[in-house]
């Protein structure tokens, strides 16, 4: 049987009206989040009434599009969403999001039904929603780096009207930072989590709590560090790395990504590309693990398993890095983390949320692309560069923000 290559919206106002007044309470209830927005941020959005735009947000949780969504229903407005294909496998579910305004991008592809159906959408007067990540980033305070897709059709579809004779219109560009913070003491779920590893890895629970003593700060981090470090000797030894004496964590990670991606590009036969994104390269494995028709690889081996978990791990572990929790140990950092290794260790997808949570976004100021138009027509590549060079500058900036006024876990 043929796959459906595109998965195109089909929205349905009724759907979308009664959606908007019953999800904010799903979300509280199920999920345990709560959409809170500044007023000046929900001003900012509403000052472009019936203008176009193109709203571009973190992606640290598979909750994030829910929170767009409860966006939409705050401001009484239906948003289109640019969402993975991987979504739309499950027919229930796709019947919903398709009605919901969502459709369907081949992620480490050229899709070009999407790309098509996109650029004619943002010649109408289209409110679309996209993650520029290129999927979760599984840490709430960072963001990763931009992939240039989503600027780049905004500026074509432009380019398009002009030749059609039309004057360059507004089309603005919004950055969004989102924030997800606890509403509660996370220390009993922290050292939960906590014991739950050491027992998967063996390891003695060296917690103070256990001699009678108040469990400290330092405590609960350095444990976390045990953990990390038996992990990361634990791929080492998998992937047949030997790291140099003087190598830092960083470059010990780094030193994985790069075997475990070469590995599974060579077993399917792919031309290793290590100058290209990580993501945009796992992708494109997941891609042939999605459309196999053959059960021997290309090298003569029978290992799909082995590469469905090296590319789950790549984009489990993308944006990890060592310092992230010491240089803010909030409890937000230490659950982002904790949950990495959960999801690897007890092969969960999509754990459960660990507490309630406040859902933050924070608008920046929203881009118009028209001013930036000409610039584009002369130099196209140095234009995009720069937009998203601002355009990510400012979502972190305002997450910066954000997450200085996150208590600390003590």
């Amino acid at each position: 049987m043929t796959q459906t290559q595109f998965y195109p919206p089909k929205r349905n106002p009724s759907l979308i009206w009664l959606a908007q007044k019953v999800m904010p309470w799903v979300a509280r209830l199920i999920l345990q989040v709560d959409l809170v927005v500044p007023p000046e941020s929900l001003a900012q959005l509403r000052r472009l009434k019936a203008k176009p735009y193109l709203i571009c947000c973190n992606h640290p949780t598979f909750h994030d599009p829910m929170v767009m969504f409860l966006l939409s229903a705050r401001l009484g407005v239906p948003f289109y969403y640019l969402a993975a294909y991987e979504q739309f496998q499950d027919k229930v579910q796709r019947w919903f999001y398709q009605r919901l305004g969502a459709y369907s991008i081949r992620r480490g592809l050229a899709d070009r039904p999407s790309i098509a159906y996109t650029i004619g959408l943002m010649q109408r007067d289209c409110r679309l929603v996209i993650f520029p990540e290129g999927g979760c980033s599984f840490q709430n305070d960072t963001i990763m780096p931009f992939r240039a897709g989503g600027v780049q059709m905004a500026l074509q579809a432009m380019t398009r009207q002009v030749k059609k004779g039309k004057k360059v219109q507004d089309f603005y560009v919004v950055p969004i930072s989102l924030k997800y913070r606890y509403t509660e003491d996370m220390t009993g779920a922290i050292a939960q989590a906590l014991n739950q590893l050491e027992q998967a890895l063996d390891l003695p629970n060296k917690s103070k709590s256990d001699q009678g003593e108040p469990p400290s700060k330092s405590d609960y981090y350095q444990r976390l560090r045990v953990i990390a470090a038996q992990l990361l000797s634990r791929y080492e030894q998998e992937y047949g790395i030997t790291p140099p004496p003087t190598a830092n964590w960083n470059q010990r990670i780094a030193a994985l990504k790069f075997r475990a991606l070469q590995q599974c590009e060579l077993r399917l036969g792919l031309t290793p590309a290590p100058n290209e994104p990580h993501r945009e390269r796992v992708y494109r494995i997941r891609h042939i693990l999605s459309s196999r028709i053959n059960t021997i690889l290309p090298d003569g081996t029978d290992g799909w398993d082995v590469i469905r978990k090296a590319s789950l791990r790549m984009l489990n572990f993308d944006a990890i890095y060592d310092g992230y929790v010491a240089a803010h140990p909030t409890p937000e950092r230490f659950l982002d983390t904790l949950v990495r290794f959960e999801r690897e260790m007890f092969n969960i997808d999509q754990p459960q949320p660990k507490g309630h949570r406040q859902a933050i976004l924070q608008v920046g100021e929203p881009v118009n692309l028209k001013d930036y138009f000409a610039a584009y027509v002369h130099n196209r590549s140095a234009t995009v560069d720069l937009l998203l060079e601002q355009l990510q500058g400012t979502m972190q900036k305002n997450l910066n923000e954000l997450s200085e006024r996150s208590p600390r876990f003590a």
